[in-house]
């Protein structure tokens, strides 16, 4: 019968050290000083970065607009004759009504007052604009995505489509948008198409081109010993697309995908400016131009900022469910 030898004792002080498992459990002192300086660690690493950028950012929009709004101030607020100082003049800065650049300050109180004092039915509440440029931003995003896969897949199975194809999909972007919108939209207009459609149509144009060309890659990126794998399981080519070519491409696809959703957000803000639309964070731009009212205008940008971070984020999580799910890391 085999024996074992005994384990020989740790010292007192390598049992301190080392405590059974390997770590101090959280309820000992020290596992909880452990596990707050990992967690204040890992939070740093994430948000620091940011949060120094968006400082610097401020500080810097805080310099444009005194900078930018000084010889305003002097003409239309201080009395130039008089005299003034740095310090009147600062102030004059950041608190003179329809300023060439608002201060962050008066964008914030504008926003505030927004989103609190009108409901969200309003035209006069920024969500209101929101939900009616994500409604085409959406649509059209779903639409440029379907595009893009087919014509990907297209390209990718036939050389006839890939010359015939591709070469037109990449001139087709070298078409400003400000050019195309208006005649796309007197087009749908004239067969019918009004309201959310025109403004899909646009986003869609911006967004199935990064789709595209993000998949043709990535449905080409197997190896050469990859396919003749699948040729010799006598894999048809719908199954070797399925199995082989399309989980190649994820890490292609999903990259495509945020660049996509920004831009049909451009688009759809573009394609309600010459409309003259009443409801939307274009429209939200053109009405604050028209009436010289900077600071709507520059809470509309700050607005369309945050819904671009919101969709793009919202891909991210996908992304990062579907390659969990896939066994990614």
């Amino acid at each position: 019968m085999a024996t074992t030898e005994p384990t020989p004792p740790r010292s007192a002080a390598a049992r301190v050290a080392a405590p059974q498992g390997g770590e101090f459990p959280l309820g000992r002192p020290g596992g909880k000083l452990q596990s707050l300086r990992l967690a204040f660690a890992k939070l740093s690493h994430d948000w620091l970065p940011v949060v120094v950028v968006l400082l610097a950012v401020v500080l810097a929009w805080y310099g444009a607009a005194w900078g930018m709004n000084a010889q305003c101030a002097i003409e239309r607020v201080l009395d130039e004759e008089a005299g003034y100082t740095h310090m009147e003049l600062f102030e004059a800065t950041m608190t003179m009504e329809r300023p060439l650049v608002p201060a962050p300050h008066q964008v914030a109180a504008d926003f505030y007052e927004s989103l609190t004092e009108w409901p969200i039915d309003s035209p006069r509440n920024l969500i209101y604009h929101v939900i009616v440029t994500g409604q085409s931003t959406l649509l059209g995003f779903a639409m440029g995505t379907a595009l893009g896969l087919l014509l990907s897949v297209l390209i990718v199975h036939s050389r006839t489509l890939d010359k015939a194809l591709l070469p037109w999909i990449v001139a087709s972007q070298t078409v400003p948008v400000l050019a195309i919108a208006p005649i796309v939209l007197v087009v749908l207009g004239s067969l019918g198409f009004a309201g959310t459609a025109p403004k899909a149509f646009i986003a869609m144009y911006l967004c199935f081109f990064p789709v595209t060309v993000a998949m043709v890659q990535g449905l080409r990126s197997p190896q050469k010993i990859e396919t003749e794998m699948m040729y010799t399981y006598a894999a048809s080519r719908w199954q070797s697309l399925w199995l082989l070519r399309l989980p190649a491409a994820l890490p292609f696809l999903f990259p495509a995908l945020r660049v996509g959703v920004a831009a049909g957000l451009v688009g759809a803000m573009v394609a309600e400016l010459p409309t003259g639309a009443q409801a939307g964070l274009g429209a939200r731009l053109l009405t604050g131009s028209y009436y010289g009212q900077t600071t709507q205008i520059w809470s509309a940008l700050v607005m369309s900022a945050l819904l671009g971070l919101a969709l793009t984020g919202i891909v991210a999580g996908v992304e990062r469910l579907v390659l969990r799910s896939r066994g990614a890391k």
